[in-house]
């Protein structure tokens, strides 16, 4: 699948995202420090790196866990604005990954819940998050 192709002329971020539920259906989200919205665990690919490999270097730096690459299912790529890059977008490469118990907030995250869909739905969610749980911008 093209990554390059973008239907905006907003430059392009690319990132890797994981939809990470936990036995109860719950999803684990992230808020950035100095950020308000919530999103999935993830961030930008490096030059030359593969989504797969970006993902679990994130989720290490990010969530202080370890994860086998896998243990990623890869469910395709997505395209959303980015929540705090005003005027860039997103092509995401998103992995759904079950449950990381001892997820705990590092580097640059500030806050880590797990949320129901009524509970997500409370939240401000990045654009992707609502794309990826279903919920109305």
């Amino acid at each position: 699948m093209p990554q390059d192709e973008t239907v905006t002329e907003n430059p392009v971020l690319h990132i890797a995202a994981a939809l990470i539920t936990d036995p109860e259906g719950r999803h684990l989200l992230v808020r950035k420090r100095g950020t308000t919205m919530f999103m999935q665990a993830g961030g930008k690919l490096e030059p030359g790196e593969d989504p797969d490999a970006a993902l679990v270097r994130e989720i290490a730096e990010e969530l202080g866990v370890t994860v086998d690459r896998t243990a990623l299912r890869p469910l395709g790529v997505r395209h959303a604005p980015a929540a705090n890059e005003p005027g860039h977008d997103l092509i995401a490469h998103v992995f759904a990954l079950d449950g990381v118990p001892a997820a705990r907030a590092t580097a640059e995250i500030e806050e880590v819940v797990w949320v129901d869909a009524t509970q997500a739905a409370a939240l401000p969610l990045a654009p992707l998050t609502r794309d990826l749980l279903g919920h109305a911008g």
